[in-house]
Formats: structure tokens, sequence, C-alpha cells
């Protein structure tokens, strides 16, 4: 990472932007040793958020929002030749869409403005599987070309990030341009909505749709930091899109009996031997439901998670693989057991 004089950060307080920061301050130094030592390090810290552990952890940090100009070019003020990642996004927003696009679009045009009036070196943009909505068979998975057919509005504002992204690719001036595309998050820093996800598997309670066929690709964290690495260093990124995920995809009816496991023989509590199996309708007319309430600016986030829940989300990370060198390392089990247990560190009940 030495060839960088900065590394700049947008959301580096959140999910994954905290383990990105761990790996490049040396913390996660056994999984990828390249990172430690990155040299400087600044983030954006959002006005309330806990950015304490970052200064203690030598990193500069600019408090400031996303949406605001003044704030992203003070995080790239002397950022010649710096590396950028732009993590920084909404997926939830609390109540009201348009957020979705002031965060996620916005978020990203001045960030794209503010590297190239840096000077930076390379930019790597977080994008998500939701500009592709769902796989049509179970079978099937996305890859690098895969057509646009994005999932609701944050999937919008995605695709809307990555049209962007695509338009400033190569253009003189522009630092080099990389998409790095994660699907489901899972692994320590986890909101509260995971910890309820393993709440409601122990106690019985998470529907499972039909016999839990469909699959959805995941990424344990730490195997997504690293491959933001990769794609911050490897030559071959440039100007480049990539799937960032677990080895493979994992049928529902697998995840959710890896967590009950995991919570049965790793941590010796009571979880339940059978989820709940309901019709696959159930999800249909909660997809129903989120597409009426988005269409009038409103966002309800148990409607939307159920929506999904019977619908295939699969990528290959193939090009990754073949490119960059991306093994990421941590099995589902492995993943699942170190986020039970972040929780319980945290004295969170499950």
């Amino acid at each position: 990472m030495d060839r960088y004089p900065l590394i700049a950060i947008t959301g580096g307080t959140g999910w994954l932007g905290q383990r990105l920061v761990a790996a490049l301050t040396g913390e996660l130094a056994a999984l990828a040793p390249q990172a430690a030592g990155a040299g400087r390090i600044r983030c954006l810290v959002e006005p309330g958020a806990r950015g304490g552990w970052l200064k203690k952890a030598g990193v500069e940090c600019v408090t400031g929002d996303i949406r605001d100009s003044q704030a992203v070019a003070a995080l790239l003020d002397g950022a010649r030749d710096a590396l950028v990642y732009h993590l920084a996004g909404v997926i939830h927003p609390p109540g009201r869409t348009k957020l979705l696009h002031e965060v996620n679009v916005g978020g990203a045009q001045l960030v794209l403005e503010a590297a190239r009036k840096a000077d930076a070196g390379r930019l790597v943009m977080m994008s998500s599987n939701s500009p592709f909505g769902a796989n049509r068979r179970p079978e099937d998975v996305f890859d690098e070309d895969s057509p646009f057919n994005p999932y609701m509005g944050y999937g919008r504002s995605k695709m809307e990030m990555e049209r962007l992204c695509a338009l400033a690719m190569g253009r003189a001036g522009m630092p080099e341009i990389v998409i790095a595309r994660a699907p489901w998050f899972y692994g320590p820093g986890q909101p509260p909505r995971q910890t309820q996800f393993f709440t409601m598997i122990r106690r019985g309670r998470f529907p499972l749709m039909g016999r839990g066929e469909n699959r959805r690709s995941m990424g344990y964290v730490d195997n997504l930091a690293l491959g933001l690495l990769l794609c911050g260093t490897q030559d071959r990124a440039a100007n480049k899109v990539y799937w960032l995920a677990d080895a493979r995809p994992y049928p529902m009816a697998e995840v959710v009996r890896t967590v009950a496991d995991v919570l049965r023989e790793d941590f010796g509590m009571d979880a339940a031997e059978k989820p709940l199996r309901v019709p696959g309708l159930i999800a249909d007319g909660a997809r129903l439901a989120d597409a009426a309430l988005q269409v009038c600016g409103i966002y309800h986030q148990k409607i939307h998670v159920l929506s999904e829940m019977n619908l295939t989300i699969a990528c290959s990370i193939a090009r990754a693989r073949e490119e960059l060198g991306f093994d990421p390392p941590v099995s589902l089990r492995e993943g699942m057991r170190n986020s039970i247990a972040w929780c319980l560190e945290q004295g969170y009940r499950i």
C-alpha cells in the first residue's frame, strides 16, 4: 500500500468500512499482511458517528456529511495520487426514499468531482447486487456483464452511481476507477437487524420460504475488505468492475441451518431444530407492498427485507479470482461464528 501517499475513505465508521480500516492499520494482519502499515489514512466521519477509535488507530478524521461538497473536498485536500475508497451509502433509509438518491447518487457525484480536482490516483467505488435485481432461476449467477435490472429505490440509486462511474472511467483528468459490487454483508460490527436475524433463527421464527432452495451470495466483511484491498492495489483492476463475495452462493436453507448449528454446537445455546416454513407468496405480497410504498416515497425496512426472502440473488467472483487473485478465506460457518461471538461480546442478546 506504500505506493499511495494517502488513503482516503468515506464510510470508514460503517459496517464494512470498519473492517477495511482495521486491515489498513494492521489489526487484520493475518488476513491481509500486505496492507499493514499503509501510511496516512484519512476518513470522513459523519456528525454523531463514533470516530474516537479511528483517532486512537492514528487515522486522520474529517467530520462532515457525504452530501456536503466542502466536507468531501476537505477529505481529499492534498490527495494527489491518493487511493480513495467510497463506501458511504444508505441501504435502509429512515422513513423516506429520497435519501437514497441524495446519498448514493449525490454523494458519489461529489466524490468523483473532488477526486478529479485533487488528481487522486485511484478511486474504488462500492456498489451492490441491487442494481441487478434477482436471478431468474436458482442456478443462475450474475457476472460483471449482467444487464441492469434494479430492485426498488436502492437498486436504482446504485445503478445511477455505476453509470456515473462508467461515464467517468478513462476520461482525461479522472483517476483510475474500480467498481466493487458486494452482496448481503455479515460479520463483526453488524447492525441490529442482523442480530435479530440470529434471534429469529434461534427461536424458530425465521420465515424460510418454501424449501429454502433460493440462493444468496453473501460477503463476510473481512472477505470483502480483502477484495477491496486488491481492487485498490492490483494494476489490472484499473477502470474495471468486480463482484466480491464469499466463495460461493448459499441456499437459504443452508444459511439458516448453519446459524442454528453454530448457536448449538459452538455456543451451547438452545436453537430450534426447524425454521418457520412459509409459502413464497408471503414474500411476493411483501414485494408488491414494498413497491407501492416506495412509489409514494415511503420506505419500510421489514417489508423490504421480507420481499427478498424467496429470491435468488447470486453472483460469480470468477473475474476477481482470475484477475485480482481474490480468494476469500473465511467460510460461512467461521464467519457466522465470528459474527455471533461479536454480538455476545457487545452484550447483545440472541
